[in-house]
């Protein structure tokens, strides 16, 4: 695990040292604990982590599965047979009820595992100082004592006692509830659970664990589990429809029974045996399979649902809101044009992080007051290569490390500058001043004033024309532009108000965009969801990422947040949205909800939480700041949109194999009960016993049917639009193709039983067999046309295979048949009712594949 900075970029590997530390005040330089003596406190206090909410017993897993809707139904089922003296079918309702049971049981266990594990990969991180170095470690494993920097965006990790506060603000809404910042200073206490909103800050560890404010709070909260999605709760409506039909129709076939003559209590056996076979029970467990599979196919491609439901909403997002900065590019900034104040242009060469580079002419003495000024105001760190990780990386904003490249390009030593130049002052970048002043105390007892920040912001139009334009031809090309300015005073000065500045130069710093970026765009637009950019960077630079990424054409426009409205039109029609304050975020996704649109939105910073906490599905980056993660429901960790795309893939062919075992489950089911309607009609009073009817709902609804929801994605997934959140599940077709399954099912049954009738054949075992056959086979023929060469589903064959021999058992052998009541059936009649039986099977095969086109 890696520590992230408040821009969300890796920092230092845990258990190693930082160099190039900026700041070097008596507070900071302090040595912390040793490494023994933190491992001796730890030993003694445990591990700093919030005591976990019991896990959940099995007697309590198997109390949850028993009370679902469905399964009660079977219960009551049960009890009725077994009041009536049925031994047979009771039995038979308890193994539907127990495998169902187990099933369910089994994907929750998996469930927990998974979110267990995710946990594990997002366990936060804290940087301390022990053995008087820099280091990040596990949050879990800090102590009393420890003592902890911070940085915006970050969680506090543990209850601490600040001992330095740059302007430093906490949102300590998750413990009390108040949603303005709290501005805090030193020795002043700051709350484990909270946010360091914006500044800088540093304390000692006085708390951890469950003695901190969120462990006694955690305490106090009752432990809850997470309702149903919106899928389930569709789904159980569903089920309650089909029972009460269930209830209706198997009171006719009762009616119907008795008055052929049938005994009454045999009817309302058969009744009872009817509802449980025609109402699909295995739809829980299906759901349950369909998101653990779905979360563990994600994972796989280093996309972690947090929240279950996100599998489920990921199939039918609309609109991808994404934020440009390490989702769409690189994130590695380099700087890669400098302008020095008297209009001399240079071009920086390098690769990444590495100091090492050209520049083109040196520049002389004014491009290196230029490259001073960067490394001065700057709080970012260069990590230089180790065993793990072979290049240089950035420790902070990414384009401060830049600056700090760029410095070392420029011939200068980073660390002999910051030594010699001690800083003793500073004004954080923040949005309403839009950049950031340090004060440098200096070796001949002055102070130097360093500030950099956007070009509107340091730069005066009256005198700085030339370099504003230069700036906006910069931002044309895609590069984000800095201006740094100087002072030099004897009195130590107010970096809030600081004395006039004068301009030591812009830099243009680019990110390049990955070289996955535009195919990225490309597939989400094949696949109807609309790619919005939306970024704090400059119009020209946000429109030069637009065009590279084929999402904005020469005529479209680009929106901005200097606009007074961003809630209207634009919002519904625009790509790209520039210069966007955290708020406006929030106005363009809820005006795009407005409208319809189902948004997942990326981010990585604490200024993108409030939008991911909106959004349908919140996306973060893996290597973003904590709290981005926490507001997420989907997290990155390899901080690629391109994997949100195979993760809207994913949740699509979720949504496809419920689809999938409702056409199965619900044209079986509605198979049945169209048998024993039209039996009396036929000569039939009785055409399936009860014990028959349970035994084939227990073989086609149970593993066969589970197993179908593993299928993999369609070959077409990724090029179809998303699915209408106000579509219902047996919409979109779903509906005619059940009864179009289930009229054929009942044909073959019915046909098969009226010949075995007439040539003198048990016919109420050939109906058994056809019907329980037929089912099956229609498992394999609604399975998903996959791509060629993806991997198959290799559970639904064979679990069809075990069913189809245990149905040809029930007429094979002699347990099975005194069990179900069958008649043993010679070789050619069991030849021709598997002949019969596949028709359906096949019918819809090539349904299927001509409505597919294939």
């Amino acid at each position: 695990m890696v520590m992230t900075d408040r821009y969300g970029h890796r920092e230092r590997p845990e258990g190693t040292a930082m160099m190039t530390n900026p700041i070097t005040s008596a507070d900071t330089a302090a040595r912390g604990l040793s490494a023994a003596q933190a491992a001796r406190r730890l030993a003694e206090s445990g591990p700093n982590v919030v005591t976990a909410p019991p896990r959940l017993g099995i007697a309590r897993r198997v109390g949850r599965q028993l009370a679902d809707p469905l399964v009660a139904l079977l219960m009551a089922a049960g009890l009725v047979t077994a009041a009536l003296g049925d031994v047979p079918d009771t039995v038979i309702i308890l193994m539907v009820v127990v495998v169902n049971t187990v099933i369910g049981v089994a994907q929750e266990v998996r469930a927990d595992a998974a979110i267990a594990a995710l946990d594990r990969l997002a366990a936060p991180s804290a940087r301390v100082i022990r053995d008087g170095r820099d280091q990040v470690v596990p949050a879990a494993e800090l102590v009393h004592g420890d003592h902890v920097r911070l940085e915006a965006g970050d969680v506090v990790p543990a209850d601490l006692e600040l001992t330095e506060a740059q302007r430093a603000t906490f949102d300590e809404s998750a413990l009390t509830g108040e949603s303005v910042p709290v501005l805090r200073g030193r020795s002043e206490p700051a709350g484990a659970g909270t946010v360091l909103a914006a500044g800088r800050a540093a304390g000692t560890v006085v708390a951890t664990g469950p003695a901190s404010a969120l462990g006694r709070i955690s305490d106090l909260v009752s432990r809850t589990r997470p309702g149903p999605t919106p899928l389930q709760r569709r789904i159980t409506a569903l089920g309650r429809v089909l029972g009460v039909t269930a209830v209706v129709v198997s009171s006719l076939v009762f009616a119907a029974g008795v008055l052929a003559g049938q005994p009454v209590v045999r009817m309302a056996i058969t009744a009872v045996s009817l509802v449980v076979a025609a109402v699909p029970e295995s739809l829980p467990a299906v759901v349950t399979l369909a998101l653990a599979l779905g979360a563990r196919r994600m994972a796989r491609t280093r996309a972690i649902p947090r929240r279950l439901h996100a599998v489920e909403t990921l199939g039918s997002v609309t609109v991808i809101a994404a934020d440009k900065t390490g989702t769409l590019t690189e994130n590695r900034m380099t700087v890669q044009y400098a302008i020095t104040a008297d209009g001399s242009r240079h071009a920086i060469s390098g690769t990444g992080y590495d100091p090492t580079g050209d520049v083109d002419g040196r520049g002389g003495e004014p491009l290196r007051t230029l490259a001073r000024a960067g490394a001065l105001c700057n709080d970012a760190a260069l990590l230089p290569p180790d065993a793990g990780h072979p290049d240089w990386a950035a420790a902070g904003d990414p384009m401060e490390a830049a600056l700090l490249a760029f410095a070392g390009r420029c011939g200068l030593d980073v660390d002999a500058e910051r030594a010699a130049a001690v800083r003793v002052a500073e004004h954080p970048f923040d949005q309403d001043s839009r950049r950031m002043v340090t004060v440098h105390r200096l070796p001949s007892g002055g102070y130097l004033v360093a500030c950099k920040g956007a070009p509107e912001a340091v730069l005066d139009p009256r005198t700085d024309a030339g370099l504003l334009d230069a700036a906006a031809e910069l931002a044309a090309d895609g590069l984000r532009v800095l201006a740094v300015a100087t002072a030099a005073c004897g009195q130590r000065p107010d970096p809030a108000a600081p004395p006039p500045l004068t301009v030591a130069g812009i830099v243009g710093i680019g990110d390049p965009l990955r070289a996955t970026a535009r195919d990225t765009a490309e597939a989400f637009t094949r696949s109807g969801v609309r790619l919005v950019l939306i970024t704090g960077d400059h119009p020209h630079t946000a429109s030069a990422i637009g065009r590279r990424l084929g999402i904005l054409g020469p005529g479209d426009v680009v929106a901005h947040g200097d606009q007074d409205d961003l809630r209207g039109t634009d919002v519904a029609h625009a790509r790209v949205f520039a210069r966007t304050q955290p708020e406006q975020k929030l106005d363009i996704i809820s005006a795009l909800q407005q409208r319809g649109e189902v948004v997942a939105m990326t981010g990585d910073g604490v200024n993108d939480a409030p939008a991911l906490r909106r959004a349908d599905i919140g996306v973060a980056m893996g290597g973003g700041t904590e709290v981005a993660r926490q507001a997420a429901d989907l997290v990155l960790f390899d901080d690629n949109l391109g994997t949100v795309a195979d993760a809207i893939g994913e949740g699509r062919r979720i949504y496809d194999n419920i689809r999938r075992f409702l056409r199965y489950g619900l044209s079986g089911g509605a198979a049945e009960l169209l048998v024993m309607l039209a039996g009396p009609l036929l000569g039939m009073p009785l055409a399936l016993l009860p014990a028959q009817l349970l035994w084939i709902n227990l073989l086609t609804h149970g593993v066969p049917g589970v197993a179908l929801g593993a299928e993999p994605a369609e070959a077409d997934v990724m090029h179809r639009p998303p699915r209408s959140p106000q579509e219902s599940v047996l919409g979109a077709g779903l509906l005619r193709g059940v009864l179009t399954g289930a009229g054929l099912l009942a044909a073959v049954t019915m046909a098969a039983g009226v010949v075995a009738q007439q040539t003198g054949r048990p016919w109420q075992s050939v109906m058994f067999l056809v019907l329980g056959i037929a089912q099956l086979g229609v498992a394999l023929a609604v399975r998903a046309k996959a791509a060629p060469g993806a991997e198959r589903n290799v559970l639904l064959p064979i679990s069809v295979g075990v069913c189809l021999l245990l149905q040809l058992a029930g007429v094979l052998t002699e347990p099975l048949r005194l069990l179900l009541g069958t008649e043993p059936l010679d070789a050619s009649t069991i030849a021709a009712c598997c002949a019969v039986a596949a028709l359906p099977g096949v019918a819809l095969r090539l349904w299927n594949r001509k409505a597919s086109g294939v």
